[in-house]
């Protein structure tokens, strides 16, 4: 009878440590983002072990982290009923709360967690802080509030000085995010996740060699740890984006995309791990893979609305224009989608590239479908409206139109883009949409008549090139001749004649030699002022007497000089 219950104990003290093991397995698996690795431990745990609340709890929690809310919810639904670990599921519940925008909800659901806390059992307030730091309303003042707790009850518990670490991260506090990780790897060397943070936080400071140096340690004593292979990578692409050398760019991204490769392989190539695999394709222009590995996420995942961006986006770089639209139309139709500026910005470069139809010979102009190229121009307007910067994108695209002399579709360009007035590009924007305005109205065929919109459109872009670089001396002239256009519209008149003698000083103030290149222009302005002063007869000889000292032979001025006598 001794040696049956000694085998008992035996095997009783066996399966407890397998337990253990089996849990710990599935942490380890969660820390290395392999997410379907670890799912595939826990659903086997469960199985065997059909009562263990905390093993819903961490498969609840790695839905969570693949954004499969509903999965999550179920898995949280069920821990909480059972035993061991299983009031953790009410933090699984409050973070749902708190991603869905019911924070008394989610307070109500962490409070019930913590009624088991203890200065012997932190753990619950662990999990309430990473529930806050990785929620999608985040709250990082209450994540460090909550782990400030625990600290209290234990000073030294690696886990708890990882996520507080998080949390100060998250709130911008660098100094005790980066204290924080270094006291977690000093009270446990093997905690991997702590080191490799120490880098990001390095990184995130531009500190690149040193952020280097650490990951390659980390990947040295654990080769297997894939998440250090992605953060390597996108030091690499840190370097890369301070270059502007395009060489210098292409070598370190070359260096950036077999470390992303290698991260991928080593975290089950999940969906999680391919959408940012996906985004860093996006950074580093490389559209044919990105097209390729929006493809293979279809497979996997029909559903999910971001990979109809990753889709939409390569399509258009890589020239499937029809399969662009149809998939970035589908992604910002659906409002629960988190839509950004660029997903309007590329659905409008895709309808833009639908609506010009290029000539068939080179002296003809392509055709433009105004239809298309309104639907275009109005989710420039989106993109600008979500996000300002991506005025910036358009200027070449106005550019593309001018050079055409597709004037009026560049001037639609130029005026979505000059919305922003903190863009980039901002006065050489208003500088062309005034420039493509004149020209759209000049050259008019018999019956056509000057658009009066245009010219106080252009009259304002030229004014606002001026207010900002009143030395500019092409956008008086040009001003001066975009009024012109208004031939019986006194207030135009006076306009044109004062910005044809701002033209005037404003290139004389550079020098003889600036006047000798625009004689041409000097003629011009002179004559226009003679003729706006006809009535003053002193007045405007003056002026024509200018523009013959200029060019002594020149025909209007002589007809203009004999008309005023």
């Amino acid at each position: 009878m001794n040696r049956v219950k000694f085998f008992s104990v035996a095997f009783l003290a066996l399966g407890y440590t397998a337990v253990a093991q089996d849990i710990e397995s599935a942490k380890k698996a969660i820390d290395a983002e392999q997410f379907e690795k670890a799912k595939t431990i826990l659903k086997g745990f469960i199985k065997t072990k059909p009562d263990s609340g905390r093993a819903n709890f961490l498969l609840g929690t790695v839905y969570l982290q693949q954004t499969y809310q509903d999965s999550a919810k179920a898995a949280f639904q069920k821990g909480v009923t059972l035993k061991d670990g299983g009031s953790l599921n009410y933090i699984g519940l409050g973070q749902i709360d708190l991603d869905n925008g019911n924070p008394s909800g989610a307070q109500f659901n962490f409070d019930q967690a913590l009624k088991d806390a203890s200065k012997k059992n932190i753990e619950p307030y662990v999990y309430v802080g990473k529930a806050f730091t990785k929620s999608e309303k985040a709250d990082a003042k209450k994540a460090i509030a909550v782990l400030s707790k625990a600290k209290e009850l234990n000073l030294t518990d690696s886990q708890l000085l990882m996520a507080l670490g998080d949390a100060y991260m998250l709130d911008k506090d660098q100094n005790n995010a980066y204290a924080s990780y270094r006291s977690a790897v000093t009270n446990d060397a093997n905690l991997l996740r702590a080191k490799m943070q120490q880098s990001v936080l390095l990184k995130g400071a531009q500190a690149f060699p040193e952020a280097k140096t650490g990951l390659e340690e980390i990947i040295a004593k654990n080769p297997t740890y894939g998440p250090a292979y992605r953060e390597l990578a996108e030091t690499y692409l840190g370097m890369a984006l301070n270059q502007k050398d395009k060489a210098k760019f292409k070598e370190l991204t070359d260096k950036a995309l077999p470390l992303y490769e290698k991260y991928m392989s080593l975290t089950d190539y999940s969906l999680a791990s391919r959408m940012r695999h996906a985004d860093f394709l996006i950074i580093t222009k490389d559209y044919v893979s990105l097209e390729k590995e929006a493809n293979e996420m279809k497979k996997l995942d029909k559903v999910n609305p971001r990979i109809l961006r990753y889709l939409g986006y390569a399509s258009y770089e890589n020239g499937n224009i029809d399969q662009s639209i149809d998939a970035l139309k589908q992604y910002t139709s659906n409002p629960a989608n988190k839509i950004i500026g660029r997903d309007y910005l590329y659905l409008g470069l895709a309808q833009l590239k639908k609506a010009v139809t290029p000539a068939a010979v080179a002296t003809e102009k392509p055709k433009v479908d105004d239809a298309m190229y309104k639907l275009a121009t109005d989710n420039f307007k989106k993109a600008i409206e979500l996000d300002k910067p991506m005025a910036n994108d358009l200027n070449e695209i106005g550019k593309g139109f001018f050079d055409q002399k597709l004037y009026k579709y560049a001037a639609g360009i130029y005026e979505v883009a000059t919305s922003n007035p903190n863009s980039k590009n901002f006065l050489f924007d208003n500088f062309y949409l005034g420039f493509a305005l004149y020209f759209q109205n000049t050259g008019l065929k018999a019956g056509e008549k000057v658009n009066v919109e245009d010219v106080k459109k252009g009259e304002a872009a030229f004014s606002k090139v001026i207010e900002k670089s009143p030395t500019t001396q092409d956008a008086h002239i040009y001003r001066a001749r975009l009024n012109a256009l208004l031939e019986t519209d006194a207030i135009a008149q006076t306009q044109m004649a004062k910005s044809y003698e701002d033209y005037v000083n404003v290139v004389t103030a550079k020098g003889e030699a600036e006047v000798a290149k625009v004689k041409s222009k000097f003629i011009e302005a002179y004559q226009n002022l003679a003729l706006y002063n006809k009535k003053d007869k002193v007045k405007a000889s003056g002026y024509i007497d200018k523009a013959l000292l200029l060019d002594p032979a020149d025909a209007n001025s002589l007809k203009i000089k004999a008309s005023l006598k």
